[in-house]
């Protein structure tokens, strides 16, 4: 009876409910947060399952962590992860799967393009035995089509370009397995494209179709800079392609200089000394020029790289971290500390625009 029991759900704990942890990175989003919370909480209160939400607040400088802690308040499974500055997204992602002691992990932004509506569908899959359950858009309103064109070849072109093979059309909303989020926790480079990481751990893993909804309220944070670089991250982190495409150029460059001597040597010897061609020529050392600072700009890129990952700074550090009542201990130390601090500050302060959650 208990071993039909178990396997009817899948990677429920043999000592009884499984457990849920929600990771929800957020970043100046005070607009949104409360109608994304009351939505999620909707939908984990309806689970039949033990559930922490952790709110990963990366240096907010609005009122976001305000926010959170007033949802501490109200809701006994809220956990706050407090960063001491913004560290961005990526890296915020990794601290929330670091406090996450679930059985299943759920990474989910909070601009609400992302419907927790959804999260049951994920934890079926999960249970039907796959370690990692994606989130694939079908649709994306409210994004200009620049953006929808760039994302489109960004993630054709990684596909060609990378080993591993990362989902076209996802972004980071999905589930991980317990043992999914352990084998990400090794991996701690400081130069992280974690759409990439979620891909090259592998195991089982399913796509779950969704239409992505318009941003409910607030500005993106991401302008086109910042995805340019993002693209460039997951690039140079999980292909040498660039290098390679250097080294095809050089080639390239070579044997067409080759051809090209070959040419005016025959061109000299049958016809004599020719006129001296000066526009041709300067154009040739241009396009020399360029090809070599373009290459150096591709070895400056990943040498950069590795003067980062030759440090072994940490990827963050903790200004406070609240754990909800009941939640297992996490390993980082500095979490300890603001344990012990949060059972000593009894009192939060609230602004009345927030008087909403009283």
């Amino acid at each position: 009876m208990l071993l039909n029991e178990m396997t009817k759900s899948g990677h429920q704990s043999s000592f009884g409910m499984s457990t849920l942890s929600v990771v929800v990175p957020v970043y100046n989003e005070q607009e949104v947060l409360p109608e994304f919370h009351r939505r999620l909480s909707a939908v984990v209160e309806s689970l039949d399952m033990s559930t922490q939400v952790i709110y990963v607040n990366d240096g907010s400088t609005d009122s976001t962590l305000e926010v959170i802690n007033v949802l501490r308040t109200h809701y006994n499974w809220v956990t706050l992860v407090d960063l001491s500055r913004n560290f961005g997204k990526e890296i915020a992602l990794t601290a929330g799967l670091d406090h996450a002691h679930g059985e299943a992990v759920i990474v989910i932004d909070a601009d609400l393009q992302d419907p927790p509506e959804l999260i049951p569908e994920l934890i079926h899959q999960w249970r039907a035995g796959y370690d990692v359950v994606y989130a694939k858009r079908t649709t994306r309103h409210g994004e200009g089509m620049i953006k929808k064109a760039t994302a489109f070849m960004f993630y054709r072109l990684i596909q060609k370009v990378s080993h591993v093979k990362i989902p076209e059309d996802t972004g980071d909303y999905r589930l991980l397995s317990r043992r999914a989020v352990e084998a990400l926790s090794q991996l701690r480079e400081q130069h992280r494209f974690m759409k990439g990481l979620f891909a090259w751990i592998g195991y089982p893993q399913k796509a779950v179709s969704y239409q992505r909804a318009p941003r409910f309220a607030g500005a993106t944070k991401w302008n086109y800079w910042k995805l340019w670089n993002l693209a460039l991250e997951g690039i140079t982190s999980f292909t040498i392609g660039p290098l390679k495409i250097a080294t095809y150029l050089g080639l390239i460059s070579a044997l067409g200089a080759l051809l090209y001597g070959t040419y005016m040597i025959l061109r000299t010897l049958i016809y004599g000394n020719p006129v001296p061609g000066y526009p041709s020529l300067l154009i040739f050392i241009l396009l020399i020029g360029g090809i070599q600072l373009f290459s150096i700009g591709i070895l400056g890129e990943y040498l950069g790289r590795i003067f980062d990952e030759s440090k072994k700074r940490p990827l963050y550090f903790l200004n406070t971290c609240r754990m909800a009542p009941g939640s297992s201990r996490p390993k980082l130390a500095a979490c300890d500390r603001s344990v012990l601090l949060d059972q000593i500050d009894k009192t939060e302060t609230i602004s009345p625009s927030l008087e909403i959650f009283r």
